[in-house]
């Protein structure tokens, strides 16, 4: 099996875990607050990866330490905003407006000077009709949940793109474990200073901790990394577009939760508009018609 097709499986198996990561999300949040569940989480998810790459973190240099805890800080916020807003929202509603963060991350390198493709407005302004259609009620109004979670997907954006800048300039494993130690402690930090921090009490809420910190975090994280060395941007983009669908489909599974057909509606267009943004078909049907013309010469030359 060639490389690049092991790393898109283990690209696709991440995006599995993610896609259940909302779900699992809110069987966590019926028995611990907020905080202390993301400091759960990401402090277990940090002491797993740790000892298992023990040697390669030990040689952390300082200022990589400053990076990783700005890079924990930003998926501190991240998960601030989608753990709390899955309170008032659907696991399958999360999902696809959290995906949202593949449009604003090319609008967000903007600020880079970074200009993006024509293709990514046509995707924005395809996925800002379907998060309509997601998520406006009849009186036109969208949900605190639906709000957070978008505010969750620029989070999420602004870290893709802070991480992009300085995985070049420092060991990328290092990057990934130590922000899951940030993340965790910005959570307890917080648990202590606002809530009631404790350990799960019902089975569901330690099952959702114990998945989360080791596949969704832990394994996630550390495959993501090692992953992307063998494959594409283009081929990880494009799988991890595929997250709100699995996400709608073990929702399904697990708990019967459905969308509205309006929703669906919406939800296809937030998920056509990623492919658009992400997939540049005018040049793949130039690499189509190059190769195509290439075969015919040859059979002309024979």
């Amino acid at each position: 099996m060639k490389p690049q097709l092991k790393a898109d499986l283990a690209m696709l198996l991440v995006t599995l875990f993610w896609g259940s990561s909302y779900l699992f999300m809110q069987m966590g949040l019926t028995d611990l607050q907020t905080f202390n569940f993301i400091a759960l989480r990401f402090l277990l998810a940090f002491v797993l990866a740790g000892l298992f790459f023990r040697r390669r973190i030990l040689r952390t240099h300082r200022k990589t330490l400053g990076k990783t805890f700005v890079l924990g800080t930003l998926l501190f916020g991240v998960f601030v905003t989608i753990t709390t807003g899955l309170k008032t929202t659907t696991a399958s509603q999360a999902g696809f407006l959290v995906s949202l963060t593949v449009i604003f991350v090319p609008f967000l390198s903007m600020l880079l000077r970074q200009i993006p493709p024509p293709r990514v407005f046509l995707g924005a302004f395809l996925a800002l009709i379907g998060i309509g259609l997601l998520t406006l009620n009849s009186q036109l109004e969208i949900s605190r949940g639906d709000l957070l979670c978008i505010l969750g997907a620029v989070f999420y954006a602004i870290h893709i793109i802070v991480t992009g800048r300085w995985a070049n300039q420092s060991d990328p494993l290092q990057l990934g474990v130590y922000q899951l130690g940030f993340t965790g402690l910005l959570g307890l930090l917080f648990s202590l200073a606002l809530e009631t921090p404790r350990l799960p009490v019902t089975p569901e809420a330690w099952f959702a901790v114990l998945m989360l910190g080791i596949f969704c975090s832990a394994v996630g994280f550390v495959v993501q990394t090692v992953a992307q060395q063998y494959t594409t941007p283009t081929h990880t983009a494009l799988i991890f577009s595929m997250e709100p669908v699995l996400a709608v489909a073990i929702a399904f599974l697990v708990t019967g939760e459905m969308l509205s057909l309006r929703g669906y509606v919406g939800a296809a267009l937030v998920l056509f508009s990623i492919l658009i943004a992400e997939m540049d078909l005018g040049k793949w049907l130039r690499r189509k018609s190059s190769k195509k013309l290439a075969v015919t010469e040859k059979n002309v030359q024979a």
